[in-house]
């Protein structure tokens, strides 16, 4: 590698060009090493002198235009952005509205968000909490994620009046707030059409970097990295917070979700083709259903102890087919894990408060 100079590679789309660099020499194209398809490699001419080596990657400067795609394919993409972010917009909701009712129990004001006004911003700040979350893995900028969280914010806060003033009643206001944010929602769309419009590829902003990046160093950053790798545990625990705050005792017959789903998602991802597997899958299914039929039939006050050890021997299970990686995938594993213990530890309380 003593007698190689190199490059400058750009990646455009699906193409990719090279322009190499000489000592005293014009530029010449180059081929990529076999090895290494991001990788160009020419040596010098003879009479060159030793170089050092600078790789540059740079991504698609923007994505193309609409007007450059198929108008079918283009709506489609804009239709299925629009339902994403209803989506995550759902699920934001629902995640997060558990951890306003904890924060409200141990503040001793669960009365405040009863009241139309907070509860909508409140709904809103969770609502667009799913949507940032969700925009950002899909690779958008902040400024078009910082205009999609302000419309849900907008249409409630202009109701304000009309709610204070009791020309609207409290369902009207949030039925009306909510439509409005529907159109609100498709109105940054459309003032950003071509970004929404595109493939989830073409929002990565560009960027620039050397070939050989040194991997993240320090606490901080191995902190964040571990943090982000384990989404899933934060998910669960956000998920369970109220639990904590307000335990409760589910029906013993939700203990046969934890079999069903993952024979569900086995079905799906067509991870149950062996006999064994399956086998393994049915006889877990059958051992719930005994849980439940005795968790039914035996004492009231030793129901709750059953179910809650129904949950937390569902987290021994996640635990093996997460270290096998087997029938769901890891981070569903890890998910349920965490959920299953909070689940089955707040039954417990629950059951002796």
């Amino acid at each position: 590698m003593a007698n190689v100079a190199i490059l400058a590679v750009r990646i455009r789309g699906s193409g990719t060009s090279a322009i190499v660099w000489t000592h005293g020499q014009t530029m010449r194209s180059a081929r990529a090493a076999d090895d290494d398809p991001h990788l160009w490699l020419v040596p010098p001419s003879p009479d060159s002198e030793a170089m050092t080596m600078t790789t540059q990657i740079q991504q698609q400067d923007s994505p193309r235009p609409w007007a450059s795609r198929s108008p079918r394919r283009g709506l489609f993409r804009f239709t299925g952005h629009y339902v994403e972010m209803v989506i995550a917009m759902i699920i934001g909701e629902a995640l997060f509205a558990g951890v306003w009712r904890a924060g409200s129990v141990l503040l001793g004001e669960p009365a405040f968000l009863a009241r139309p006004d907070v509860d909508s911003l409140v709904m809103a700040t969770n609502m667009s909490l799913g949507m940032a979350i969700w925009m950002r893995v899909r690779g958008h900028a902040w400024p078009g994620i910082a205009e999609m969280c302000a419309a849900m914010y907008v249409p409630f806060v202009a109701l304000f009046p009309f709610l204070w003033t009791s020309t609207l009643s409290a369902s009207d206001f949030m039925m009306w707030g909510h439509m409005l944010m529907l159109v609100a929602m498709l109105v940054v769309m459309l003032r950003r059409r071509t970004e929404y419009a595109g493939s989830h590829h073409d929002h990565a902003k560009p960027t620039a970097t050397t070939a050989a990046v040194a991997a993240p160093t320090g606490t901080k950053s191995r902190v964040m990295a571990e943090l982000k790798h384990r989404w899933p545990t934060g998910l669960a625990l956000v998920m369970t917070v109220d639990l904590w705050v307000a335990p409760m005792v589910p029906p013993a017959w939700t203990l046969l979700v934890l079999p069903g789903a993952y024979l569900l998602i086995g079905a799906v991802r067509r991870t149950l083709t062996g006999s064994r597997e399956l086998a393994i899958q049915l006889g877990g299914l059958l051992a719930y259903l005994g849980l439940v039929a005795a968790a039914m039939s035996v004492d009231p006050d030793l129901t709750p102890y059953l179910v809650a050890a129904g949950w937390l021997l569902h987290a021994v299970w996640d635990v093996v087919h997460h270290r096998a990686g087997k029938v769901v995938p890891r981070g569903y594993a890890e998910w349920c894990t965490v959920f299953d213990l909070a689940i089955g530890a707040t039954i417990i309380i629950a059951a002796a408060g």
